[in-house]
């Protein structure tokens, strides 16, 4: 009989999908979407039913190393404690950091925050998190007293509007969309985007608004103008359970509400604006959902509140079918704000004010609680590389590709005194700068649990044996804890511990004067843990069973219990394109990958879908700018430069490029989108500005292209533009090269042939072409195709041979051909 299913969640998306696993010894996986899960209710998108494909241990970091060689785990967890205690003794708390993030689970991030802000003695823990959803922490603070999502996801399928802002959502969070798109069969709903790039979630929408980058709270300022000049406004509501609105109205009015104006500052047909304004004022179940277009902004916070400005007039908010939505890029974004992640706050949700500090001192009984807030991302890494922060603790992130200006952020770290790298991946761009590795348990092979972005908090477990001498980073975090002298207040052994503590202070003189409590769960033993099923916060003794939807009685966490209207102008893009740089760079994802890759980049089934890095441009820049389709370009910013295959689509708007946030250095050359981007941040959040960037493109002409497939990882070629994905039984590298650089030879590529292999090959050096193939025991195992003239053939074919156990003659004859012969 075969054993049970394990239930645990999906380690992508802040939906948190619930998820059916069995596993095998061999690293095999049959996984499910699970059926009672109420995020996904058995839905699944591409990444997540790619995820047998990504528990390999390719790439793996197995074994702790200090200086890159191998070393017990008491080497390497004494070397961190002695570095740590070393530098605060001799130049104070605020020299050391921490940089997590959302892919750890809320048991890590606990202990991480607890060691840096209760014991060392400084506020300077900041999360990746802080690059997604902190301008709508921000956002939610000032409108409702605390970062709470108000509503779930059931008002996806109650709504009668859905407006989508700044978000791909039939990409980014596609078992939401596809929640969506049940809903609207049944009962209609219409679905307005709001997106400069005309991207897959338009392909639904009933209007798309292709508004200019940056003027978002242009368009909702006059839209809160609109509704209340026409009655619109819920004066019950509005009197009853909120403050702020004549200044708020009277700062929207100075912006300019005709429509005209609007219209064209925006850049809109004024008839699809009128018809925006219209379902807007005229359907009551309205839902705004937002993400990274809102957030990722130097005006992200004035943003989230122009949106929520809308529902707090409107009343819709608290009931089903309507609300300001934020939707989380990560599977633990919430859970790191839930349990202070972020260098701003403390633990359970709670400020930096002398009451919220006093609360968590003694609760921790910290020896040394940080006075104030620590140092957020951009300035995180700006202060390693001033030399005011000495040592850096890097945990499950990859900064060197993901954070803004990402040349300086290297710069930082070739200079930082000490760094350690917590990971499950060996090599990531960032781990190279490592003087301690520590090896990481990745998902699948550790306990723990994950909030989702409609404040659900569900338990991610264990199916797999941790590999190596792989361990949980809760784990590390408390044994170098322990070691610098803290082991009274760090005595956990299992994260239920770490659990019943978190949820315990949640609740430690609450009072109801904090929404966030799981209060409920502080007891609960390790059997209840291990079979916690999803639940909604607030959980509280009263309230087991969780909360679906807040402020259902219209009670705001603020001093006088009303919301806030926030007063936002609509001001100009930081940066704004120039002669010199006359393009409006965006960043974002792509359906089928995540972050740097580390993990999907792993899945051969995912890499189908967009396999090189390329920017998407709009025909006519595309012509200005002297490039082809399919061609190559230079994009260029203040801050750096890349190399990238060009995309032709009406889609983009004209004046603006996209490139994906992906590629690393390990995934491809030149490419890495981080290193291009502005770091200007927005004031009140300190989150930095992705999505608009000035930038010019180049175009890079070829003097030969070419690809190489391989079952072992090449040798990347130097010097030339490459691009590698896995594939089915080995890796695809697509290559090219300027004038004046050598394509690559088999032997450099692939080393020298086997005794016994046979090799097939053709070299034409007049006209630049090279066809190579190695056969080794009737199995195809490299093979290099270079054209300087004519056509390349086509991969599928040759790569579907590589998979192969055995070739047969009728394949083996066609090898330097590409392609399977005919009649």
């Amino acid at each position: 009989m075969s054993k049970p299913a394990i239930r645990t969640t999906c380690p992508y998306c802040g939906v948190g999908c619930g998820l059916r696993v069995h596993a095998s010894g061999a690293r095999s996986l049959e996984l499910a979407g699970d059926t009672a899960h109420p995020a996904n209710r058995g839905l699944l998108c591409s990444k997540g039913t790619a995820l047998g494909e990504t528990v390999g241990l390719d790439n793996r970091l197995l074994y702790p190393e200090i200086g890159g060689e191998r070393a017990s785990w008491d080497m390497a967890l004494d070397r961190v404690a002695e570095r740590f205690s070393d530098i605060v003794a001799r130049h104070g708390p605020d020299a050391v950091a921490f940089y997590v993030s959302g892919q750890l689970l809320t048991e890590d991030y606990y202990v991480a925050n607890k060691l840096m802000k209760g014991f060392i003695g400084s506020g300077n823990i900041d999360t990746n998190s802080r690059l997604c959803m902190s301008s709508t922490v921000a956002g939610h603070k000032r409108a409702f007293g605390a970062d709470a999502v108000p509503g779930n996801y059931e008002d996806w399928e109650l709504a009668d509007l859905v407006v989508l802002v700044g978000s791909n959502t039939a990409w980014c969070h596609p078992v939401l969309y596809r929640r969506l798109l049940a809903a609207r069969e049944k009962r209609g709903t219409r679905i307005v985007v709001i997106d400069p790039r005309r991207t897959a979630t338009c392909d639904e929408a009933d209007l798309h608004l292709a508004l200019k980058p940056g003027s978002d709270v242009r368009l909702f300022n006059a839209l809160l103008v609109h509704l209340a000049a026409n009655d619109h406004a819920d004066e019950e509501f509005v009197g009853a359970a909120t403050e702020g609105l004549d200044a708020t109205l009277a700062a929207a009015c100075a912006d300019g509400s005709a429509l005209e104006a609007v219209a064209r500052d925006c850049g809109l047909d004024a008839a699809d604006l009128e018809t925006f304004f219209s379902w807007f004022a005229g359907t009551e179940r309205t839902l705004t959902v937002f993400s990274q277009g809102v957030n990722q902004s130097s005006q992200g916070v004035d943003k989230v509140n122009a949106i929520i400005n809308c529902h707090l007039l409107t009343g819709r908010i608290g009931r089903p079918g309507m609300g300001p939505f934020s939707v989380t890029g990560q599977p633990n974004a919430m859970g790191g704000r839930e349990v202070g992640g972020l260098a701003n706050q403390l633990a359970a949700h709670m400020e930096f004010t002398a009451e919220h500090r006093d609360i968590v001192a003694r609760f921790w009984r910290a020896r040394r609680m940080a006075p104030h807030g620590g140092l957020t991302a951009v300035d995180m890494f700006r202060a390693v590389g001033e030399g005011r922060i000495k040592a850096i603790w890097i945990a499950a992130t990859n900064p060197a590709v993901s954070l803004p200006d990402a040349s300086r952020v290297r710069e930082a770290l070739a200079r930082c005194e000490f760094i350690v790298v917590s990971d499950c991946i060996a090599g990531t761009d960032t781990g190279r700068y490592a003087h301690v590795a520590l090896p990481a348990a990745a998902w699948g092979e550790k306990d723990g649990t994950v909030t989702n972005s409609e404040r659900r908090i569900s338990r991610q477990r264990a199916f797999l044996p941790p590999p190596g001498e792989a361990r949980p980073d809760w784990w590390m975090f408390t044994q170098v804890a322990q070691r610098m002298g803290f082991a009274d207040a760090f005595p956990y052994t299992a994260p239920a511990q770490i659990f019943r503590e978190h949820a315990a202070l949640s609740a430690f003189e609450n009072h109801g004067s904090r929404i966030f409590d799981i209060g409920g769960l502080a007891n609960i033993p390790d059997s209840d843990y291990d079979a916690l099923k999803p639940v909604q916060w607030p959980v509280t003794p009263a309230r087991r069973e969780g909360t679906a939807r807040l402020f259902t009685d219209r009670w705001f966490t603020t001093e006088d219990g009303r919301a806030r209207f926030v007063a936002v102008h609509a001001g100009r893009p930081a940066n704004l394109p120039t002669e010199r740089f006359p393009l409006a760079l965006n960043t974002g994802r792509l359906r089928d990958q995540w972050h740097t890759m580390t993990r999907t980049g792993l899945a051969p089934t995912l890499a189908r879908h967009s396999p090189e890095p390329a920017v998407d441009l709009h025909p006519d820049d595309i012509a200005a700018n002297g490039l082809a389709d399919d061609g190559f370009a230079r994009v260029v910013t203040r801050f750096g430069q890349g190399t990238f295959r060009v995309r032709a689509t009406q889609n983009q708007r004209a004046g603006t490029a996209f490139l994906p946030i992906h590629w690393s250095d390990t995934g491809a050359a030149d490419a890495v989108t981080g290193r291009l981007v502005n770091p200007v941040i927005d004031p009140i959040s300190k989150q930095p500005e992705f999505k608009h960037t000035p930038a010019r493109v180049e175009p890079v002409v070829m003097a030969w292209r070419g690809f190489a497939l391989s079952r072992t990882a090449p040798v990347p070629p130097a010097g030339c533009y490459w691009a590698a994905v896995a594939l089915k039984g080995g890796y695809l590298y697509e290559i090219a090269g300027e004038t004046g650089v050598e394509p690559p030879s088999p032997s450099s590529l692939f080393g020298e042939p086997a005794a016994t292999g046979e090799i097939l090959e053709m070299h034409d050096a007049r006209r630049g072409n090279r066809r190579f193939a190695r056969i080794d025991d009737e199995r195809l195992t490299h093979c290099l195709m270079i054209a300087a003239q004519g056509r390349l053939p086509p991969r599928a074919w040759l790569a579907g041979l590589l998979a192969a156990d055995r070739l047969g003659p009728a394949e083996r004859q066609m090898l330097l051909a590409g392609a399977p012969s005919e009649g």
